[in-house]
């Protein structure tokens, strides 16, 4: 995590800045760089927008976004899978999806990568479901384990292979076991 050291700026400040490869983050008026995604959170990232969006795009039910920006609530986050109901997702004038989500996902799936601090991404993840969303996941390929938040309840942590990950209802259609989500890291 890299921590900007510039003076501080207004969010409306932040979203006019280039993006950054990795990509920054403004939460609670600091930037912070996400760092860059290694093998196992890129596999296991590109599996689940495939996965989720198999089950859901085609019945337009919903869509699932890789790295997309969300702005609202007084941060911008970038979460590693974000799903959005159908009728919610942004559109343009011309009925295209919008470049810009100034709106929370319905369900955000963050996976850890090694040197990424798991409390700043519980708090993204708890600044979501504080501000509409209905459910999030934190995966930890390290631990082999996914800590499921489904909205104003405790969380739920689970690590044996043949747990079905519970999901939105938003999603009902697409189901996973925990050892099918870690078995995507084989080849």
């Amino acid at each position: 995590m890299v921590k900007s050291a510039t003076k501080p700026l207004t969010l409306e400040e932040f979203l006019k800045v280039p993006e950054t490869k990795p990509s920054s983050e403004y939460i609670n008026g600091q930037i912070i760089q996400k760092p860059m995604p290694q093998g196992k959170h890129s596999k296991l990232q590109g599996k689940l927008v495939t996965g989720i969006n198999e089950v859901v795009e085609s019945r337009k039910i919903a869509l699932a976004f890789p790295e997309l920006r969300c702005t609202f609530g007084g941060r911008s986050i970038v979460p590693d899978v974000s799903v959005f109901a159908w009728e919610r997702i942004p559109l343009d004038e011309g009925g295209e999806v919008a470049n810009v989500f100034h709106t929370y996902p319905d369900w955000t799936i963050e996976i850890l990568s090694p040197d990424q601090s798991q409390t700043k991404v519980t708090g993204n993840i708890l600044h979501c479901l504080k501000h509409g969303s209905r459910f999030s996941w934190l995966i930890d390929p390290g631990a082999r384990s996914v800590l499921v938040y489904p909205p104003k309840q405790q969380p739920e942590l689970l690590q044996e292979e043949q747990e079905i990950l519970p999901v939105p209802d938003l999603v009902s259609g697409f189901q996973l076991t925990v050892g099918q989500l870690f078995g995507w890291l084989k080849l």
